[in-house]
């Protein structure tokens, strides 16, 4: 008993000096990172990318023979460019093709990540380049989409080419970020438009009521609150909440009727979705096409470098998630072992 005393002791002490270390560390960690940027730019060169699919490709369908010729040809050949390049018989410049990404959510949380791409990309574009946001999105919140499509302006008004390339859906707060592109590419079952203004919001005053709950509501400011989930609404309150959709929406048609004038924005702004063939007839897009057919035509033209701001987790979210794996990984060896003993 008393051996086990003594270890128990031990053992304490061990503990309360590696929470010692690990706090420590942290706050060493913190300092470190305290005026440091809180992300990087990757970047990566899609003319390398689909090169390499094709050379893979060649490996195991083209003779050996052939192949050593083709590639001693394409050697010869950029031997011969370079060197008039350098003479200046040729202009070596190229397009420049900058390719960013936006998955949305309901939040529109993806904008964090756009805004700085948007001002790393503006840095250094010409007038001559051209940048490709390839865009999927079913809508969300106003002011996160609202924001969103704020990035893209900036775009517009600093006079590089923007194409909006949707693969599969940008409807409602989506399409209203697709509008801001001088040509906006979907693909053939892509879903297109949504342009209305929703909300709803569940009341559940009357169930209160039958179980004899009050629930006040407090404002100053005759529309404060308009309506509300547990509160008793009446028909001011909501006359108005639906007003404030109306001028939301209102809002939302003249947006696109700004960026995109040639659209019938009274025949389109029904809340209804179109599929990609359709929305060229609606205006509401340019052309049929995919975001793969249109950037490997764009690589064939010049370079086109793929954009992405990844940001930096702090040593406490690295520690946090590190915890979660661990945990999510002893929770399903632990099931697995409960269905081979019990189940199985």
């Amino acid at each position: 008993m008393e051996h086990l005393i003594e270890y128990a002791g031990f053992l304490a002490k061990t503990v309360t000096v590696v929470i010692a270390i690990i706090v420590v560390l942290s706050m060493a960690a913190a300092l470190r990172m305290r005026g440091r940027e809180q992300g990087s730019l990757q970047v990566s060169k899609l003319n390398d990318f689909y090169d390499d699919l094709r050379d893979e490709l060649k490996e195991q369908v083209v003779d050996k023979a052939e192949l050593k010729a083709e590639r001693k040809a394409e050697a010869k050949a950029e031997k011969a460019r370079k060197k008039a390049a350098k003479k200046g018989e040729v202009d070596e410049v190229k397009s420049r093709t900058y390719v960013l990404d936006f998955d949305g959510d309901i939040k529109a949380s993806a904008v964090d990540q756009l805004r700085h791409e948007v001002s790393a990309v503006l840095s250094l574009a010409r007038s001559e380049d051209e940048i490709v946001l390839r865009l999927e999105s079913p809508g969300g919140m106003v002011h996160g989409y609202g924001l969103a499509a704020s990035q893209l302006a900036r775009i517009r008004s600093a006079g590089v080419p923007l194409t909006i390339c949707v693969d599969k859906v940008a409807a409602s707060g989506g399409y209203m970020m697709a509008c801001l592109g001088q040509r906006i590419l979907a693909a053939p079952f892509a879903m297109i438009g949504s342009i209305g203004v929703v909300a709803q919001v569940p009341n559940l005053h009357r169930l209160l009521k039958k179980h004899d709950i009050d629930y006040d509501v407090f404002t100053a400011g005759e529309f404060k609150r308009t309506v509300t989930v547990f509160g008793e609404n009446n028909d001011k309150g909501k006359e108005k909440f639906q007003q404030d959709l109306e001028d939301t929406h209102e809002q939302f048609k003249s947006f696109i009727s700004q960026y995109r004038p040639q659209v019938k924005i009274d025949q389109v702004a029904t809340g209804e979705v179109w599929l990609g063939q359709v929305a060229v007839s609606q205006q509401l897009v340019d052309e049929v096409m995919t975001s793969d057919e249109y950037l490997t035509r764009r690589a064939k033209e010049g370079d086109v470098f793929q954009l992405r701001y990844v940001e930096k987790k702090s040593l406490q979210e690295r520690f946090g998630l590190g915890a979660a794996v661990a945990l999510d990984r002893f929770m399903l060896n632990w099931v697995s072992r409960l269905q081979q003993r019990y189940w199985s």
